[in-house]
């Protein structure tokens, strides 16, 4: 009797095994309560077909639309139905999407990006940074010091030409001259640019503040700079390589790495003068991101900048006045965003004013006079003692008087009278009409144009 009984007990689980919806009786608790919640077979064949009459066949948002109806009370085919109707098929389809990257073995990972930096260059170790770099395939931003890239242009121009962004972190570093006026620091980022633009032909707005912006800059300085085009990049991980002279490359090393992995890893290093012991720290700093899964890229205007917060102790400097920041500020960020190029033509040689270079002033272009005449190919130097600006172009040696708005050639005794409201000064600078500039120096225009890419101005 008793064999009998286990026969017919082992028929009865083969007929239940056999049943679908029915195979995982026997697992755990848990599938068995998943098990009664989920719907007949005749119902999920039913839930099918709507999903397929609804959306275009996928096999993933058909299993979505499955799932949707085993967790609710409403019939499958009324469930796919209400949510047709109330979002059409495309959200049905962005539903799917959305629950399935929701779920961990489908979850895209997280890029994770590590930008190398290094302030006060260049220096003689700059070379062997770059060499370096060209060896391990990676590119670094440099932020670099006027008075360094002056004199070492050869080196700003490796630099340039092996793909590496470059920076401007002010003309000279010094503290005591940056921090005590805006005005000072903006007239260091503006000698620092125009260096940078005679090496490498661009400019930059990428600027860093020496020791960083915090205890540095108040909200003036954070202000102004937004508003003049700059991008202010501090830092999320210092190697500790400037906190005294000659820190060991292990110590660098441990600095780096021990700081908390973040996603976005901006490092402050240098390449001045005496940090041999970063140049050795280097390819170990390189290998320990490469380890744990980060990318190398370069820092960037359209990037959000990481920036220090605002020292509570830091009180506000007085402002410039608003009409230097008027003729000073506002129009700089034009040199760093869309606009119409200038191009001029004189004498053979052309050359281009970037939108923010030069003004349109009741239809005058005005334009700044050493920066355009020296473009052109023409020397002009500036006399102190008597005021003059003095511009040698081939025969040509002119003197011109901006206090007294006269103009005078070497081969005549009197100046001409051209009046005072010729010269305009702005940031330092003497700016002219265009116009009046070539005819004073016998190249007048013979052709103007003016489309939405570019004016250009042809003369003889």
């Amino acid at each position: 009797m008793k064999r009998m009984w286990m026969a017919f007990l082992s028929i009865v689980i083969i007929v239940l095994i056999s049943v679908p919806g029915v195979r995982e009786i026997g697992f755990s608790p848990a599938s068995a309560q998943s098990r009664a919640l989920a719907p007949a077979p005749g119902l999920i064949e039913e839930e099918n077909a709507a999903a397929e009459a609804a959306i275009p066949s996928t096999s993933s948002a058909q299993h979505h639309i499955v799932k949707t109806a085993s967790d609710s009370t409403l019939p499958p085919a009324a469930k796919a139905t209400s949510l047709e109707k109330e979002s059409g098929p495309q959200a049905i389809l962005a539903a799917s999407s959305s629950r399935q990257a929701s779920t961990p073995s489908a979850e895209p990972k997280k890029e994770k990006v590590v930008y190398l930096t290094f302030d006060d260059g260049p220096s003689k170790l700059t070379d062997e940074i770059l060499a370096i770099l060209e060896e391990q395939k990676i590119k670094a931003t440099f932020f670099v010091l006027g008075e360094h890239a002056q004199k070492s242009p050869e080196i700003i121009y490796r630099m340039a030409e092996a793909g590496h962004v470059i920076g401007n972190h002010t003309y000279n570093h010094k503290y005591s001259e940056l921090y005590e006026s805006f005005t000072a620091f903006w007239n260091q980022i503006k000698r620092t640019e125009e260096i940078l633009r005679e090496i490498t032909s661009t400019r930059t707005s990428l600027v860093r503040a020496p020791g960083g912006t915090y205890g540095h800059f108040d909200s003036t300085y954070f202000q102004l700079m937004e508003q003049g085009g700059y991008r202010v990049f501090d830092w999320n991980v210092d190697s500790g390589d400037s906190k005294r002279k000659g820190v060991p490359a292990s110590e660098i090393i441990e600095n780096v790495t021990s700081e908390k992995l973040e996603k976005e890893m901006i490092v402050l290093m240098h390449d001045s003068a005496g940090h041999e012991e970063s140049v050795k720290a280097l390819p170990k700093i390189i290998d320990f991101y490469k380890q744990n899964g980060y990318s190398f890229e370069v820092l960037s205007p359209e990037q959000k900048p990481v920036q220090f917060s605002l020292s509570k102790k830091m009180t506000d400097r007085a402002a410039p006045a608003e009409s230097w920041i008027e003729n000073h500020v506002l129009p700089n960020a034009a040199l760093f965003g869309p606009g119409q190029p200038l191009y001029v033509e004189a004498g053979g040689v052309q050359t281009k004013l970037a939108a923010g270079e030069y003004k349109v002033d009741q239809g005058q272009l005005i334009v700044p006079l050493r920066t355009t005449l020296e473009r052109l190919g023409a020397e002009v130097s500036w006399n102190a003692g008597s005021r003059n600006v003095i511009v040698v172009w081939g025969e040509l040696h002119l003197t011109l008087d901006p206090e007294r708005g006269t103009a005078r050639r070497e081969d005549t005794e009197v100046p001409v009278e051209i009046g005072t409201d010729r010269f305009r000064s702005q940031g330092g600078s003497l700016w002219m009409s265009l116009r009046s500039l070539l005819e004073l120096t016998d190249h007048p225009i013979i052709s103007v144009t003016n489309t939405a890419e570019e004016r250009r101005v042809q003369s003889l």
